[in-house]
């Protein structure tokens, strides 16, 4: 027989709602939108082959989005899901600083080119705030050993 009582399962919008609000949520959907605005900008642009970066940390960073707000990674006991965050975060600020500064600095290019650097600086301060709040996430998790209070040493 089926269960005829209604369990009270919030909707993926709520969810998706409820999850904006939160910090961590609120930083995955800064870096989800302005990886997509960078998109644009490379892909009108002359300089349409750094798109890559962006199109991947896009997808990335939703993928996580996802995660997290449909609570899978409680889930999904098998993957530390902390620690490939953290990878993920700290790769997309490296890349996003290292191609922005490279795009910037190789000479004159058009305006759409050096905006999307621009932007992808500041991507890469968004991704390092991630990657600062998830080390502060680790340390506070970490179990300090306590400390012997027999007196033998």
């Amino acid at each position: 027989m089926a269960d005829t009582t209604a369990s009270f399962s919030p909707s993926c919008v709520e969810r998706l709602k409820s999850y904006v609000n939160t910090p961590k949520g609120f930083t995955l959907a800064a870096e989800i939108l302005v990886s997509f605005i960078i998109i644009i900008c490379y892909a009108s642009s002359w300089c349409g082959g750094y798109t890559t970066l962006p199109i991947s940390e896009m997808t990335f960073s939703t993928i996580f989005f996802v995660i997290f707000m449909m609570d899978l990674d409680k889930q999904f006991l098998g993957i530390n899901w902390v620690w490939t965050d953290m990878f993920r975060a700290v790769v997309g600020a490296v890349l996003y600083i290292i191609t922005s500064l490279i795009n910037l600095i190789g000479g004159s290019r058009d305006g759409a080119c050096i905006t999307g650097a621009v932007l992808g600086l500041f991507a890469g301060l968004i991704f390092a705030y991630d990657s600062y709040t998830i080390y502060l996430q680790i340390q506070s998790n970490r179990q300090h050993p306590a400390a012997p209070t027999d007196g033998k040493v």
